[in-house]
Parts: C-alpha cells; sequence; structure tokens
C-alpha cells in the first residue's frame, strides 16, 4: 500500500530481522518482518529498492 506513494524503500538486513524503510514526501515508514515476509514483499514494492 505505502510502496505506491514512496520515493523509495531501503532495505536493511540485520540477522533474522529485516527492516523496511519507505520515504514518502513528508514521512518515513520502518517495517520489522522476518527474511522470507520480507523478500515477497520486495517483489511487489512499486517503489526503488535500496539494499543497505
Amino acid at each position: 500500500k505505502y510502496s505506491e506513494y514512496a520515493v523509495h524503500c531501503r532495505v536493511k538486513r540485520v540477522k533474522d530481522v529485516v527492516k523496511l524503510k519507505l520515504r514518502t514526501q513528508k514521512h518515513l515508514f520502518t517495517f520489522k518482518t522476518d527474511p522470507p515476509t520480507a523478500d515477497r514483499l520486495l517483489m511487489n514494492m512499486k517503489c526503488d529498492v535500496i539494499e543497505l
């Protein structure tokens, strides 16, 4: 939902947690998920994905 409005999505992988940081014009949304769920979500992203 937020990826439609996001300028870009930054992905930070830390051990067993993946943080997805979606930047819109006004806000920064952060989602913490497990790696399999994050990979499934990243396949459906409509914004630029930046791996950190």
